[in-house]
């Protein structure tokens, strides 16, 4: 028969078992919700007002740009829901879009997942794939299943946000 101290200590140890574990819960509840993020959505008009500048500097080569191999669109813009207006650079790199931190395009969205969804280029195409979020992404009111080729001016959805490619 187990002593009563040994019971004891076990009680204590499944009582501090138990605390980790709803630690941890609210934990990935705070993450999943975005409480906390104010400072990264108050930064979205500056990255606006430097890819503006950006684009500036691209009007200058868009000239030389007709005799080469087609290039793939270069801007991201938000054109309805929430940060409506807002323009990003696009670079070689994936974008990831979704309300997590550590999303290329964080979006302040509450119909969008963590990581909700990623945009990615091959050639001089750019494909969106659904990263398993729960309201989905949209192109041309279908939902995605699997990798499908975005054109530049098409609308995509992704939670409530509607964003499309711009050359």
């Amino acid at each position: 028969m187990a002593s009563e101290l040994t019971v004891t200590l076990l009680r204590f140890g499944f009582l501090a078992l138990l605390w980790v574990f709803v630690f941890v819960i609210l934990a990935g509840q705070r993450r999943d919700l975005g409480l906390g993020q104010t400072l990264r959505f108050t930064s979205l008009p500056g990255r606006k007002k430097n890819k503006k500048k950006g684009e500036a500097g691209a009007a200058g080569t868009a000239g030389t740009e007709k005799q080469q191999a087609p290039k793939r669109p270069s801007q991201l813009a938000i054109i309805g829901g929430p940060g409506t207006g807002s323009i990003a650079r696009l670079g070689d790199s994936p974008v990831l879009l979704g309300r997590a931190q550590d999303c290329t395009l964080p979006l302040d969205d509450d119909y969008c997942s963590g990581h909700h969804a990623r945009l990615f280029p091959q050639g001089s195409r750019w494909f969106l794939e659904d990263l398993g979020s729960t309201n989905g992404t949209f192109v041309n009111d279908q939902r995605l299943t699997r990798a499908t080729l975005v054109e530049p001016g098409v609308p995509f959805t992704v939670g409530r946000t509607v964003i499309e490619l711009r050359a």
